[in-house]
C-alpha cells in the first residue's frame, strides 16, 4: 500500500483563493474522497487544491478584504457640551477624528472630539464619555445668548481696553450694579421655570441640564448682591 499524500498547505498558511483574488488563512484541513479541501478564514465551504495558490508563488492581483466599520457618533459639530473636569465651563464642537485600533487579538474605536471653550476659545480634546450634552448645535446659540455664557468674554475684553486707557478704574467700571444682577436673575428664573415645564412634559434630560446651569447662575448672582447672606449660612 503506498504512502498517503501530504497535503499541500497546512494550518496557518496564508493563500490566495485564485478564483476570487483574495487572501486568507487554512484553518482547517479535510481528507475527502481521497482528496484534501481546505477551510479558508473559517469559512462554510471548503477548496480543493487547485483553487488555492501560496501567497508567495500568485502573480495575478490581489483583492484583500475591506473592513467595514459603522461608528455612531453621539455628539456632533455645533454641539454645547460640558466636560469632566471642567464643570464650570461650557464648549462647542468644533471638530472630532475616528482613531481605529487593530492587534492581533484585540480591535477598537476611539471617537476623540475637539472642543472650543465658550468663555475665551480655548481649546480642548475630549473623549466621547468625558461629555455631556447641554444642547445640540440646533439650540446651542440660544441657550449661551439665554444664559449669558459669552459674557465673560466680553467683559473681559471691555476690562483690559478700560485698564489700558485708564488704569485702576477697570474693575470698578465693569462691576455690575444691584438692580443690573437683579433684572438678570429675574431672567433666569423665568427661563428656569419654562424649562422646567418642558422637562416635566418630556422629560428630555437635556432641559434638566439648562435647569442646573441657570439655578448655578442664579445662586452665583444671589451670592454677589447678599454675601453676608452666605456668610451667616455658613457659621
Amino acid at each position: 500500500m503506498g504512502k498517503k499524500k501530504q497535503p499541500k498547505f497546512k494550518l496557518g498558511d496564508t493563500v490566495v483563493i485564485t478564483m476570487y483574488g483574495t487572501v486568507g488563512n487554512i484553518t482547517d484541513v479535510k481528507f475527502l474522497d481521497g482528496a484534501y479541501v481546505y477551510e479558508v478564514n473559517y469559512s462554510e465551504g471548503l477548496y480543493i487544491e487547485k483553487t488555492l495558490q501560496s501567497i508567495n508563488e500568485y502573480e495575478g492581483e490581489i483583492l484583500y478584504p475591506k473592513e467595514q466599520i459603522d461608528i455612531e457618533y453621539k455628539f456632533l459639530l455645533g454641539d454645547l457640551v460640558q466636560v469632566d473636569g471642567y464643570e464650570q465651563d461650557y464648549f462647542k464642537i468644533i471638530g472630532y477624528r475616528t482613531e481605529i485600533w487593530r492587534y492581533k487579538e484585540n480591535a477598537w474605536e476611539d471617537v476623540i472630539y475637539e472642543l472650543s471653550r465658550i468663555s475665551d476659545g480655548e481649546w480642548l480634546e475630549a473623549h466621547e464619555e468625558e461629555l455631556t450634552l447641554i444642547a445640540d448645535a440646533k439650540r446651542a446659540d440660544g441657550i449661551i445668548k439665554k444664559l449669558g455664557l459669552l459674557l465673560p468674554i466680553k467683559k473681559n475684553e471691555l476690562a483690559i481696553i478700560a485698564k489700558q486707557n485708564n488704569p485702576g478704574k477697570g474693575e470698578r467700571d465693569m462691576t455690575m450694579t444691584k438692580n443690573e444682577k437683579k433684572e438678570m436673575i429675574d431672567g433666569l428664573l423665568d427661563l428656569y421655570n419654562d424649562y422646567c415645564k418642558l422637562y416635566e412634559h418630556f422629560g428630555d434630560d437635556e432641559y434638566r441640564h439648562i435647569m442646573k446651569i441657570a439655578l448655578a447662575k442664579i445662586e452665583k448672582a444671589a451670592e454677589e448682591i447678599y454675601p453676608d447672606h452666605k456668610k451667616k449660612q455658613t457659621k
